[in-house]
């Protein structure tokens, strides 16, 4: 066969199989980097891989930006490995107000985050200590507290009462959820005052807050905690920097409502880097239970 023939028989070779060539979306195009590999830090740019930083707890290695993590992600890295038994998994949220567009909004956070509400709460083990949890999800509805959330905490509340065992909450909200008007707003006062009866039976409450925790939750039950902790980087507040600038006409320095400038100003705790958090619980909760235990002989 000579050099022309074999060409054409080559080229002219029919293909039996072809193998769809997937599609890049104009993000990946842009950003260069496959769907799912690779994550940037939003905070110092680096690129990670998705892997490395899933073993890393979702934490950059590079700056220690912590990212965003949901509810049932935080379950899993927090407490013991199969021991949450979910309380109240079945409430859902209504439409008290008929607010235009809510029971629209509220089925497509169901869908996209794949729970029923903002929150998570359960009893559970830490360290083999007996615990009682409730943790905001920022992925449904930006974790916003409405009269379910604000139920949820409730009886979480009053479980970890009648168990007589620490009350943890991880906090991460944009607020009340105004499209509830009054109805939200009422559970600021309703979880302040479970709280307040949780403290008064000599409950142990530990408070968690993470990125980010505005509004109404942090006026409320997530600046209450016997202990107050924030992760690495988080921010929080009541009204947001820009709301406060335009108020008092002025200039907030760079730091503001960072974590770090609370624990500065006397505010909080501490400030924990999330591959700490878990054993940092575990030895308050064992301190006070010796500590108990010391006193009661």
């Amino acid at each position: 066969m000579s050099i022309i023939s074999f060409r054409n028989f080559i080229t002219n070779k029919k293909n039996y199989a072809v193998v769809p060539q997937r599609q890049e979306s104009k993000r990946e195009i842009e950003s260069g980097i496959p769907k799912g590999l690779m994550k940037k830090c939003p905070k110092c740019n680096a690129i990670l891989y998705t892997k490395d930083l899933e073993k890393n707890l979702n934490v950059c290695s590079s700056c220690s930006y912590h990212f965003r993590l949901t509810a049932r992600e935080r379950i899993s890295l927090f407490l013991d490995d199969g021991t949450l038994r979910e309380f109240d998994s079945g409430l859902t949220s209504d439409d008290p107000l008929n607010f235009v567009g809510y029971k629209e909004k509220l089925i497509k956070a169901k869908q996209s985050s794949g729970l029923n509400e903002a929150i998570i709460t359960g009893e559970g083990e830490l360290g083999s200590f007996p615990v009682v949890i409730a943790l905001l999800s920022y992925d449904f509805f930006t974790g916003t507290m409405g009269s379910v959330v604000g139920e949820k905490i409730v009886r979480a509340i009053n479980r970890a009462m009648e168990l007589n065992v620490p009350l943890i909450i991880f906090s991460t909200s944009g607020g009340a959820r105004m499209q509830e008007g009054i109805f939200s707003l009422m559970q600021m006062a309703k979880t302040s005052a479970a709280i307040g009866r949780f403290s008064d039976s000599g409950g142990l409450y530990i408070s968690i807050i993470t990125d980010q925790t505005f509004g109404g939750v942090s006026a409320s039950f997530a600046m209450l905690g016997d202990y107050i902790f924030a992760e690495t980087g988080a921010t929080f507040g009541f009204a947001g920097r820009i709301v406060i600038e335009q108020t008092i006409q002025q200039k907030l320095p760079q730091d503001f409502q960072s974590a770090e400038f609370y624990l500065n100003h006397g505010q909080i705790d501490g400030v924990i880097n999330r591959k700490n958090l878990r054993m940092t619980i575990i030895d308050i909760i064992d301190l006070h239970l010796n500590s108990n235990d010391t006193t009661k002989s």
